[in-house]
């Protein structure tokens, strides 16, 4: 990996960990747990300007990181299995070919959606939160909007300024 690339993947990771910690001063929406996502767009850039390997790298260091510096509790695995949901749906979909950014952000925010209540049915033993899906689902749809929008833009600008 030449210097160009290992300082510019530092940068990105980063920026995820700022965002991941700042995003968890932000109040939730009307549903626990809910969250714009804003880390992810990070993990978006990276995958659309450097690949699967290293936004995988991105999204496994930014929940260990955070989760070093935040303590390693509950939402700490709870982000763990999200982050992973997310990004496998997300390589998936971005795979396709016929999908855009701002799509394979969707499924990524309902990934990690989908990882983090099997997760908390599992560690808390609780079946009945299944039944947040849906509730979760229509917070995922917006925020997955949202963050793949900025994660365009933000591609866009960042090729630009590392000449790729």
């Amino acid at each position: 990996m030449n210097t160009k690339r290992l300082i510019t993947l530092s940068l990105f990771l980063s920026m995820a960990i700022v965002l991941s910690i700042v995003e968890s001063f932000i109040p939730s929406f009307s549903i626990p747990g809910a969250k714009l996502g804003l880390a992810n767009i990070m993990t978006l850039v990276v995958l659309n300007i450097y690949g699967e390997r290293d936004a995988f790298l991105i999204v496994i260091l930014r929940i260990v990181l955070v989760g070093l510096l935040r303590g390693i509790t509950i939402g700490f695995f709870l982000s763990l299995s999200g982050g992973i949901f997310a990004f496998l749906l997300m390589v998936i979909f971005k795979r396709l070919k016929i999908f855009s950014i701002v799509s394979v952000s969707v499924m990524g925010s309902l990934g990690h959606s989908v990882g983090q209540i099997i997760a908390a049915i599992i560690i808390l033993s609780t079946p009945q939160l299944v039944y947040y899906f849906p509730f979760i689902f229509l917070i995922a749809i917006p925020t997955g909007v949202f963050t793949g929008l900025v994660a365009k833009r933000f591609t866009e600008i960042s090729k630009r300024a590392i000449s790729i």
